[in-house]
């Protein structure tokens, strides 16, 4: 049996403290003779400034790390530079931010490999920045969707590059397997896995293929929250038609979740504060369509 290479893709920006611990928890991954794994990392910042750690990562590890510049900054055109400079039979994408379980690429290949699909996703686990306001957890406004192992995901909306392994072959006739037009927005990740899933592509979860998500004191705000809400509405609404069923869904949702809310906002705090994001997501992809943009990309 050949054995295969799996290029860990990191696209990181000015967050050389998070890069470095990450780059220092692949070293503990567990590997067996069926495969190996490189690491391609993508600097989005023209400066450059996660070089050094890169470098440093590189005198203490026998792993092949390549090192790149997308000096634009543009998530997607980050993206697309990884898989380009990948050599792997198998792409893992893993954020600047997340450091996986020791046995994270394992888990993902034998899960990829006894299933036999073309792509395995896993979740994505929050870690606080000291504590955490209680509403933050009562609203589980930094949970994701979780699936028992072998659960096979038919909606692009559970699935994103945080976490994720795939097979070179789905993306093998694209020049840009992530569109550079979501870039500066986000979403990209979820508008590459619906054409892929429309493609025809299988893609499966892995509850045990685990990585933590440090989650810093400004993203355990309330306006980081709504901002990343209304963007990700601007977003959809890119993605959608105005004369759609979705749309008279979001019509709907923000007039009875406005009408909602302030009864909410006696009642519980955390179910005011879980459909106020609902609300600000639908509310965002409405005012796109009219072209109007609260939010125009992430800064935050």
């Amino acid at each position: 049996m050949k054995k295969l290479l799996i290029s860990v893709c990191i696209c990181t920006y000015k967050r050389k403290d998070l890069l470095a611990r990450l780059l220092d928890s692949l070293i503990d991954q567990k590997i067996d003779e069926r495969f190996s794994f490189d690491v391609v990392i993508i600097d989005n910042d023209k400066y450059r400034t996660g070089e050094d750690v890169v470098r440093q990562f590189q005198i203490h590890t026998n792993v092949k790390v390549t090192y790149d510049c997308e000096p634009e900054q543009n998530i997607s055109r980050a993206r697309n530079r990884a898989v380009k400079d990948a050599p792997g039979d198998l792409i893992a994408f893993i954020d600047d931010d997340e450091t996986p379980d020791p046995r994270w690429l394992w888990m993902l290949f034998d899960t990829h490999r006894k299933f036999q699909v073309d792509g395995v996703l896993g979740p994505v686990i929050p870690v606080y920045d000291g504590i955490p306001p209680k509403w933050l957890i009562e609203s589980g406004l930094c949970n994701r969707d979780s699936f028992p192992t072998g659960t096979i995901l038919d909606s692009s909306k559970f699935m994103r590059t945080g976490n994720v392994l795939f097979s070179r072959h789905i993306i093998k006739e694209l020049e840009t397997p992530f569109d550079p037009e979501l870039g500066l927005t986000g979403g990209e990740d979820v508008d590459f896995f619906k054409r892929m899933l429309n493609k025809g592509n299988t893609f499966i979860w892995c509850d045990e293929a685990a990585v933590f998500e440090f989650v810093p004191k400004e993203r355990q705000r309330i306006v980081y929250h709504v901002k990343r809400a209304l963007l990700r509405g601007l977003t959809n609404s890119r993605r959608e038609y105005l004369v759609s069923k979705e749309t008279l869904k979001s019509v709907a949702a923000v007039m009875s979740y406005t009408f909602c809310l302030p009864i909410l906002m006696v009642v519980s705090r955390p179910l005011f504060l879980i459909y106020l994001i609902k609300n600000c997501d639908h509310l965002g992809k409405l005012l796109g369509y009219l072209g109007i943009k609260l939010i125009k990309k992430r800064s935050f």
